[in-house]
């Protein structure tokens, strides 16, 4: 953004850091900044991936706990087929969001339409 600016030739000042990018020190400055930001970024960046990868060696997985469990697909596909019963409203009675109905049972769409029960991935029905 800086540098379409000064290709209009228009200036930058920064009124907090004392910072005027129309002149040569100030650009230096201006960039010396950048570069630190962009280098502690990528510090972070690669802290995380190696504390992810160091989790995952000793069997530690992110992200929230699942809540749907075979007992509970098999009760959404029991109901799915019913007319008087909405996603969002079997979602409620489970206790669980329609997103999460979606994400576990892929072919969720198609058994709304067909109005009648399929087997769901996992399921020994």
């Amino acid at each position: 953004m800086v540098g379409e600016l000064r290709r209009r030739e228009i200036g930058f000042t920064s009124l907090h850091e004392n910072l005027d990018t129309t002149t040569p020190s100030g650009r230096l400055i201006f960039h010396v900044f950048a570069a630190l930001a962009e280098f502690i970024r990528e510090l972070i960046v690669v802290g995380t991936r190696e504390g992810l990868a160091a989790a995952k060696t000793r069997g530690r997985v992110g992200g929230r706990p699942t809540v749907v469990t075979p007992d509970l697909l098999r009760a959404a596909r029991d109901m799915l087929p019913n007319p008087e019963h909405s996603v969002t409203s079997i979602a409620k009675l489970l206790g669980v969001s329609p997103g999460t109905f979606y994400n576990h049972i892929p072919n969720l769409r198609e058994l709304r339409v067909a109005r009648r029960p399929a087997e769901l991935e996992g399921d020994s029905r």
